[in-house]
């Protein structure tokens, strides 16, 4: 028998503006989203409360990092400053960022196993490692 695995996701949304810095078409210029984040966490084993991390605890975490972008030029806010905005870097952006945030209160027993980043509902990209 393998080893159990609980998971849970939130959503978070907002809205911001960006530019794709030497992309050939139109996503050069500026333009914006709302963009919808997921966040998936896991964890072996729950916690006293049976659960993996409360969804409040994990919404929080969520907007405290897409705070920094809500109604702003995400190129303007650091790493985007210099890292390129595609959905796949702010992905992994989330990504560990919130790992780091759930460590400082729940150590190694919660992971972020992934990011799920929507400019729009039809375009997704996803960060995880394996």
């Amino acid at each position: 028998m393998g080893v159990p695995v609980y998971e849970i996701s939130k959503d978070f949304m907002f809205s911001a503006a960006h530019q794709i810095r030497f992309h050939p078409g139109k996503c050069e210029r500026l333009h914006g989203h709302n963009w919808r984040i997921r966040l998936h966490a896991r964890a072996s084993k729950l916690n006293h409360l049976s659960m993996v991390v409360d969804f409040a605890d994990l919404q929080r975490i969520v907007a405290e990092i897409g705070a920094r972008f809500d109604h702003r030029n995400v190129n303007e806010i650091p790493p985007f400053d210099e890292l390129n905005t595609t959905a796949e870097n702010i992905a992994r952006y989330f990504f560990d960022e919130a790992n780091r945030r759930i460590a400082a209160t729940e150590g190694e027993r919660v992971r972020v196993s992934k990011v799920e980043v929507w400019e729009n509902e039809g375009s997704l990209a996803v960060y995880r490692e394996e």
